[in-house]
């Protein structure tokens, strides 16, 4: 009861208060409702109602002026009473042309919306993979014990005292690597006899028991040392097989062995690119199970960056072969489940791949200059024309090209064979050194945006590329063209393809067209797809490319057309 009296008297206080404060007003309050006096009658005040009658309203200013304070004062200055109603009109007009002026103003702002690319069809490589794969060619360097013996694969019982390179320059090394455009160089630190070319803690079998350098020497130091020296990236060979340790057969004590091994060369000597695990074993040796999975895991746990190779990976797989050739269909995907790493049978599905696998492991070839992959007296390399034609059947078909040039028992790489990579190299820069689809008007079959025109496929750049339109319901979907018109017709006998492949591989089936002339076809395309016409060379102004795709659009990074003026001497 009291409380509510102190509300009330709390409510005639505060009304009070407020009345005390409100503005004073000159205007009756009923002015609007009364007849006009007759100051509001006079001729002047009848003159300017008139006006206002007669003349519609001037539209209003641009809302960046305060015209409302204009129009209030120039109202109290004419004496001109304005309807409440009419002002809010005038200033809700104001604002909505002022909302829509800054509408109009940040839309012509605003740039056009890009389009965003396709999406990814899975699996698709990783950073690293990328970078390997646009490396194309890389070298091998087999060196070791079995250079002195005169064999491919040791014993293990050799002595480590037959070891004594007198002129060990593994700079030269990386200038016969560099001279056949390689960009990484991989060293054979330990192969099957055990033997290792670095000062094991593991082991005594070692370049520290050997005579060369006084038993201080370092081949695997010399060479990391030597590669980034000469601007090549390392990588290194560890040979699961042991034919010396006698922990070989030991699953629990060997595994570690070699672990260890892992660790000293994977945290001894910088940054290390590709290791290489090979599945090599003598039908008769002593049954091992090796711990790759645990190696694999090591190996990214000390080296995130590297690339690791074997039969199935992870991230690079054999090719099957020995000979330098990928399929002529070669998916760079695997199902990694179906492969046993050294198990024989599995050279095929390796060297084509599987367009269903669900694993992203490219396929690398390797191959030696010469017969053997360690030195031999009576050996000799290959000669050019067998080099090219290993290079279209490796980098021409989707793979990385690993290229052995074996040093000779004074610790150098024959004058001869720095000879023959140095013409290898030049060749191939000859080659494609000049791209003579360049300038070329392109046009396809149809264009997914702006940012994916067909003219991407002759701009030189590994980072654009064409894409089609999405497929709509009544389209024939799955096949696509892309076509080049020429400015002149100068001649070529070699047609390059390439996907973008950092969304996934793509393409299944392609075919060239000159001038509506079939001149070549294939199947998969990859990173990279050459082919040389067997064929004489073509002069053709239009070349269109067809190509069959049903796993998802295809994404072409360059067509290109080049002059190789070594195939007459070397009819494919």
């Amino acid at each position: 009861m009291h409380a509510r009296a102190a509300r009330g008297r709390a409510r005639q206080g505060k009304a009070k208060r407020q009345a005390s404060h409100a503005p004073v007003t000159t205007t009756p309050p009923e002015r609007s409702r009364r007849a006009p006096s007759a100051a509001s009658s006079s001729p002047e005040s009848h003159s300017i109602s008139k006006r206002a009658q007669t003349h519609p309203a001037s539209p209003p200013p641009p809302p960046f002026r305060p015209a409302y304070i204009a129009t209030h004062t120039l109202a109290h200055r004419e004496h001109t009473s304005i309807d409440d109603d009419t002002m809010a009109s005038s200033l809700l007009c104001l604002a909505a042309l002022a909302v829509v002026s800054v509408l109009v103003t940040t839309t012509e702002a605003l740039p056009p919306r890009a389009t965003p690319p396709p999406l990814p069809v899975l699996p698709i490589p990783s950073a690293p993979q990328l970078k390997w794969q646009r490396r194309e060619v890389i070298m091998f360097f087999h060196f070791g014990m079995n250079t002195f013996t005169d064999s491919e694969w040791g014993t293990g019982s050799e002595a480590p005292s037959l070891f004594r390179p007198a002129a060990l320059n593994a700079t030269q090394w990386m200038d016969a690597a560099r001279a056949a455009g390689a960009s990484l160089a991989i060293l054979v630190a330990k192969h099957h006899d055990g033997f290792c070319l670095w000062p094991s803690q593991y082991t005594a079998h070692s370049v520290r028991a050997s005579p060369w350098r006084g038993g201080r020497g370092d081949v695997v130091r010399e060479f990391v040392d030597a590669a980034r020296a000469r601007g090549v990236d390392a990588g290194l060979y560890l040979s699961p097989w042991d034919r010396h340790d006698e922990r070989y057969g030991n699953e629990v004590a060997y595994n570690e062995y070699y672990e260890a091994q892992l660790h000293e060369l994977l945290t001894g000597y910088g940054s290390v690119s590709e290791i290489w695990f090979d599945g090599a074993k003598g039908k008769n040796a002593t049954n091992m199970t090796y711990h790759f999975q645990e190696w694999f895991q090591t190996v990214k746990q000390l080296q995130r960056s590297i690339n690791i190779f074997s039969d199935d990976g992870p991230d690079v797989r054999w090719v099957g072969d020995e000979k330098g050739y990928a399929g002529t269909t070669c998916w760079s995907t695997v199902n990694r489940s179906m492969i046993t790493i050294g198990e024989a049978g599995i050279e095929k599905y390796l060297n084509e791949g599987d367009p269903r696998g669900r694993d992203w492991v490219p396929p690398e070839c390797d191959v030696s200059i010469r017969p053997g992959w360690f030195w031999h007296k009576n050996e000799t390399a290959k000669p050019l024309s067998q080099l090219l034609e290993i290079y279209y059947n490796s980098v021409g078909r989707n793979c990385v090209l690993l290229l052995n040039a074996p040093p000779n028992t004074t610790g150098l790489v024959q004058d001869a064979d720095i000879a023959r990579l140095r013409e290898f190299g030049a060749a191939v820069s000859t080659i494609f050194g000049t791209d003579l689809a360049a300038g070329s008007e392109a046009r396809a079959s149809s264009e997914r945006g702006a940012g994916f025109a067909a003219r991407n496929v002759v701009d030189g750049r590994d980072d654009t590329y064409w894409a089609p339109a999405p497929a709509t319901a009544g389209e024939d979907d799955g096949y696509y063209w892309i076509e080049l018109r020429r400015p002149g017709a100068r001649a070529f006998n070699v047609v390059r393809i390439q996907e973008h492949v950092a969304l996934g591989q793509r393409v299944e089936r392609h075919a060239v067209y000159v001038d509506g002339a079939p001149v070549a076809n294939g199947t998969t395309v990859g990173h990279k797809r050459l082919h040389r016409l067997p064929s004489a060379v073509v002069a053709g102004t239009t070349v269109r490319v067809w190509i069959e795709a049903r796993r998802g659009p295809p994404l072409l990074s360059a067509v290109g057309l080049h002059y190789d003026p070594f195939a007459a001497a070397d009819t494919m």
